[in-house]
């Protein structure tokens, strides 16, 4: 997603046509994005929702479940060490693979390692190693999501920034539906073969990092994006820590110099709160009222897939329709009322047509509000000297609602109970409505130009 300026240069060019807008999507250092956006979305659901899935079966309770939030921190804190991915290099690999695909590579195989780490943890005996290799897991998955949006948007010209961003999206959310729905499967059919159920779901991680190496494989094929490699040779007479200091003051004195800018980021983080909020508890919510592993498998990560991507073309058509701030108006009203559904389910009981149709709505309106809100991001990230450190400090923000706010949710689903829950879960975006309203007034979307998705 980019930002267009509004000048006639711009409303005159001509549209391509569809072979050529179709055509851009097998262009090699599209397809290269796309499989770094697999490998992206691979490990998340790892220490995320496919991890409770395996602690509810093992018997930890609801409200140790709800902490585990908290692993997600990494994703919170990674614009802390984004400088220092911009600025310094990785012994061997750097001088081996240049300075973007030595940190690929790198990465890659610590994240490997970590996940392996985790494969042979116990949720029912030892929750806090179970904390520790969740932990290590978030970190290395963050940094590998630092890397690769360098990478893909110093290596993707104008002309297929869109295409890049689109198949990257596409691609981090089937590595999602592999890591949830595809490793669910696999426990169960290990399961079907004789296996324990702790041995089952620690050969379902081993197989999950085996796939890591899809990024590795893609990283080692891929060529060092030309930004870079000028990057490179314009800051080699500097130290290290010249770079980093550089890369680090850079990004931030130029964003907070900005009119709002503490109002921006509190939006920012409170958003997708609601979204956070209920999704913290969704795999949970649907084991405890009864629906089976597989039923969770195929419903929540299959259906729930499809409607994603459906719900992702439709923001882009209402970006394009509207205004910034209409279009945020209409991701923020939609996901948040969509929690409802999940009440009515908690109503309703075991009924997979219920599910798939929570499901689907739930999925649809945050898919809608998420490429929203990503075309927000981007048209805050004005200055391309400092996009990948701006880009990682707002989506840290962003995960400061999934990995902190909503952390107690595991307590409020315990004392509530699931229906009301979910009612709470739409109250808890009031906030972010009155800071949109607020910021409306101010003039903030306006002062950021068309935003062209």
């Amino acid at each position: 997603m980019t930002t267009a300026p509004d000048t006639p240069d711009a409303v005159l060019q001509p549209r391509a046509s569809w072979r050529e807008s179709m055509a851009v999507y097998l262009q090699p250092r599209v397809l290269i994005v796309l499989m770094l956006g697999l490998s992206s979305g691979l490990p998340l659901a790892l220490s995320g929702s496919t991890l409770l899935v395996w602690m509810r079966e093992s018997g930890v309770d609801l409200g140790t479940i709800g902490l585990f939030a908290l692993v997600g921190t990494p994703y919170t804190l990674k614009f802390l060490w984004a400088p220092l991915i911009d600025a310094l290099h990785v012994p061997l690999f750097t001088r081996a693979f240049g300075r973007r695909r030595g940190w690929l590579v790198f990465s890659q195989l610590l994240l490997i390692a970590a996940i392996l780490l985790l494969a042979l943890t116990d949720p029912a005996r030892s929750p806090l190693f179970v904390a520790l290799g969740a932990l290590l897991v978030a970190t290395m998955s963050s940094t590998q999501d630092i890397v690769v949006d360098a990478f893909r948007v110093e290596s993707l010209p104008e002309s297929e920034q869109a295409a890049g961003m689109a198949s990257y999206v596409a691609a981090y959310r089937i590595g999602m539906l592999i890591s949830t729905a595809g490793i669910l499967f696999l426990v169960s059919a290990f399961e079907a073969t004789g296996i324990a159920r702790s041995s089952a779901w620690m050969w379902g991680y081993v197989a999950m990092a085996a796939l890591v190496l899809i990024g590795t494989v893609t990283a080692l094929l891929a060529t060092e994006p030309e930004q870079s490699v000028q990057a490179e040779a314009a800051t080699r007479s500097e130290s290290a820590f010249q770079r980093v200091l550089r890369a680090a003051i850079g990004a931030f004195s130029e964003f907070l110099s900005r009119k709002d800018a503490w109002a921006a980021l509190a939006f920012v983080v409170l958003f997708k709160f609601t979204d956070a909020f209920s999704g913290t508890m969704t795999a949970p919510f649907v084991i405890d009222i009864g629906f089976t592993r597989n039923d969770y498998a195929a419903i929540v990560k299959g259906v729930g897939l499809a409607a994603t991507l459906i719900g992702g073309f439709a923001g882009g058509f209402v970006a394009r329709r509207y205004s910034l701030e209409a279009s945020l108006w209409i991701g923020a009203v939609l996901q948040a009322v969509s929690n409802l559904a999940f009440a009515w389910l908690a109503l309703v009981g075991v009924n997979q047509w219920a599910l798939a149709l929570a499901i689907s709505v739930e999925n649809f309106t945050s898919a809608i509000g998420t490429v929203i809100f990503v075309a927000y991001l981007s048209a805050l990230c004005k200055n391309p000297l400092h996009t990948a450190t701006q880009y990682a400090l707002l989506t840290a923000l962003a995960a400061v609602g999934r990995t902190y706010l909503s952390a107690g949710a595991g307590y409020v689903a315990q004392a509530t109970g699931w229906p009301l829950f979910f009612v709470i879960s739409v109250l808890v975006a009031v906030p972010s409505l009155v800071l949109l309203l607020w910021l409306q007034r101010r003039g903030h979307f306006a002062a950021l130009g068309p935003v062209r998705v």
